[in-house]
C-alpha cells in the first residue's frame, strides 16, 4: 500500500524559508510524477511544483524563482525548498504522486505572517 508522509510546515515570517519533505512508502518502481500542491484560503488545491520521472520540473508562476522542488530517488522522497516566503503563500501544502494512480499526503500547514 502506497502512503505519503509529509513534514516541515510551520509558522514563519515573511521573507523566511521553509523546507517541506515527503517520503513515499510502498514504492517498488519509478514514480511517474511527484509534486507539491497547496490549498490557499478560499481556493481549491492547486499545483505548486511538480517533477517528472525524467527529472524535469514545472512551477506555478507565483513561486518561480522562490521555490525549488528536488528529490532523492533512493529514499523515495521529494522536497520543496521555499525561500522568500510571502503571506499569500499561507495555506495547506500537500505532496502528491502519480504511481499508477494518484496518491496524496495528509497535508501540512504553512503560515507566513507579515
Amino acid at each position: 500500500q502506497v502512503q505519503l508522509r509529509e513534514s516541515g510546515g510551520g509558522l514563519v515570517q515573511a521573507g523566511d524559508s521553509l523546507r517541506l519533505s515527503c517520503t513515499a512508502s510502498g514504492i517498488t518502481s519509478r514514480i511517474d510524477l511527484m509534486g507539491w500542491y497547496r490549498r490557499l484560503p478560499g481556493r481549491q488545491r492547486d499545483m505548486v511544483a511538480t517533477m517528472r520521472g525524467d527529472g524535469g520540473s514545472d512551477y506555478d508562476e507565483s513561486v518561480k524563482g522562490r521555490f525549488t522542488i528536488s528529490r532523492d530517488t533512493v529514499k523515495n522522497s521529494w522536497y520543496l525548498q521555499m525561500d522568500r516566503l510571502k503571506p499569500e503563500d499561507t495555506g495547506v501544502y500537500y505532496c502528491g504522486a502519480l504511481y499508477g494512480e494518484v496518491y496524496w499526503g495528509q497535508g501540512t500547514q504553512v503560515t507566513v505572517s507579515s
